[in-house]
Parts: structure tokens; sequence; C-alpha cells
């Protein structure tokens, strides 16, 4: 199947044919991931024989696909001019994604929100990555609606809650920009992104 009819399940119409051609050009093994509950996307430099390798998680909006896949791809051009000298989320990386972004904010891909969102990440030399939480949250806007999933930050206090691997948690207050949660079965303290997602249960359903 055509790569590009591929990347077009996946990204806004408008953006696959650039994509499809940054693959060719880069020479990049490019792999639609499971989800990766840690991570939206991922870099890897060329070792032992294999080339640039970049993967993106599957069940990524086509918004929040194709920032993630501008992300990896800038990393990949910023190796490639800097190798190992560059900081990963530095300066150059910073210029890079900027410059390769700049087609689509032509093509006027995104939609207002997100194009202002991405536009301030960029500005903001504090901003170290994507989970830049303004940018996070203005792409989780056009996900599709998850039943009973809901964010941290959204939940009251002493909500408990669980994880995809059934650990389950109450949240109590905020502390500086994360939220302290116990885990219910060890008493253990955790800090929890504010957009960390986690399904909501009732008290009673695990006592």
């Amino acid at each position: 199947m055509d790569k590009v009819k591929v990347l077009e399940q996946y990204l806004p119409t408008q953006a696959a044919p650039l994509i499809g051609r940054w693959i060719d050009y880069f020479k990049c093994e490019f792999k639609i991931s499971r989800n990766r509950g840690t991570k939206f996307g991922d870099y890897r430099a060329p070792y032992d024989g294999k080339g640039h390798r970049i993967s993106v998680n599957f069940d990524l909006n086509p918004y929040a696909f194709l920032v993630t896949t501008v992300h990896e791809f800038a990393h990949l051009h910023t190796w490639n001019e800097h190798k190992q000298k560059a900081k990963p989320h530095g300066t150059e990386w910073k210029n890079n994604f900027k410059k390769m972004m700049q087609p689509f904010f032509e093509k006027d891909v995104f939609p207002p929100d997100v194009k202002q969102a991405i536009t301030s990440y960029l500005n903001n030399p504090a901003a170290s990555s994507c989970s830049d939480l303004t940018l996070y949250r203005s792409l989780r806007k056009y996900d599709a609606p998850k039943e009973s999933i809901h964010t941290v930050e959204k939940l009251p206090l002493k909500a408990v809650f669980k994880l995809k691997d059934g650990r389950v948690f109450r949240k109590e207050e905020k502390l500086r920009k994360r939220y302290k949660c116990v885990e219910i079965s060890t008493r253990r303290v955790y800090l929890f992104s504010p957009v960390a997602e986690v399904e909501v249960i009732e008290e009673g359903d695990f006592k």
C-alpha cells in the first residue's frame, strides 16, 4: 500500500505527502507503534548497522500525530547536523522543529488554538519537550471521547482512580506542578502529571 495512503489514516490529509517525502529523503524507518503510556513518539539515531528510526503511537488524534512526527523528525535532522553535540531539546532542535513545522502552518493544517499553542511552545525557552502542558491540553481537545477516562487535574480531591496496570490511587493535594497521589495497597506516595490519563473508580469497587 502506498505510504501516503497509510499516513492519511493517521495524519491530516494535506500533511501526509510531505511526511512521506521526509521518510524517503532521510532514509528513515517509520513505524506506527502501539500505545506507550509514557511517550507519544520516539527517535533512535543510526546504530549497529541500523539507520534512523522513528515511531509514533497509532492512537493519537491527527494533530497530535503530526506534532509528534515533526518533533521526532526534528531530532533526526538535528542528529544529522550535530550528532551527539546538541542537547535533546536544545536550541538546535528547537530551530529545526520551528523550520520543519512551517510548511504545515503555511498549509493551515492546524486549528487556530493548536497553532497558537505550538507557536507559544516554540517561543518559550523553558519548555523542554512536547510535555508542554498548554500544547498537550490543546491537542487533547481533538481526541475522541474516552468513557471513564479523565486527567488527574480534572478529578476532585480524594478521588480514587486506577492505571492501565491495575494499580489504584487516591488523589491528594497539588505540589508545585504535580499532584501527590497515594497508592492504596502500599501507601506509597507518587507524583502525577496534571494531564496523566486515568480511569475513575468507586471506592467500593476495589475493597
